[in-house]
């Protein structure tokens, strides 16, 4: 399999949406109810990206992980709300693609990206999304005690903060 990133096009921001969707469906099963899973669709996903990309494509990055043709990942990238910290906003593998090598070819394209906006990197992972965690402490993440409660599908979630010097 070979897995070339690129840059987002505006004609895949569909795809990323519904990618977004499932992989959020898949990863998130154990630890959000089905009603929490299904609010959106794929189709609102997409279109939510191109909203948000629309107004952030100036201070953001969004590169997709791309097999024949087919959208498999993607990662997003920008400023943080602290000055002069990066941050990786989102990171999505297709499940089927899960554990192939695509999400850490991801990270280490997010990470080049990511120093080009700062010398420290945030991210922010559910408490309970233990596969993640070990994922991202893999690759040189450590969660900084910082935490944060927010809503997910009308859910209170409970998010822990990791960061790394880049």
């Amino acid at each position: 399999m070979t897995v070339r990133l690129r840059a987002v096009r505006d004609q895949d921001l569909p795809a990323v949406g519904a990618l977004h969707y499932h992989s959020r469906v898949t990863a998130y099963q154990a630890i959000l109810s089905p009603e929490a899973l299904s609010f959106g669709s794929p189709e609102a996903l997409g279109e939510w990206w191109a909203e948000r990309f629309r107004w952030e494509h100036d201070t953001h990055g969004l590169t997709v992980a791309v097999v024949a043709d087919k959208i498999i990942g993607f990662t997003y990238v920008g400023p943080s709300e602290r000055s002069g910290v990066a941050e990786l906003y989102a990171i999505h593998v297709e499940p089927s693609h899960v554990g192939t090598g695509v999400g850490r070819q991801l990270m280490i394209s997010a990470l080049k990206s990511l120093a080009e906006i700062g010398q420290t990197a945030v991210l922010w992972v559910l408490d309970g999304n233990e596969r993640a965690r070990r994922f991202y402490e893999k690759g040189g993440w450590t969660p900084d005690g910082t935490t944060r409660n927010a809503p997910m599908g009308g859910e209170a979630t409970h998010q822990l903060r990791y960061s790394r010097r880049l």
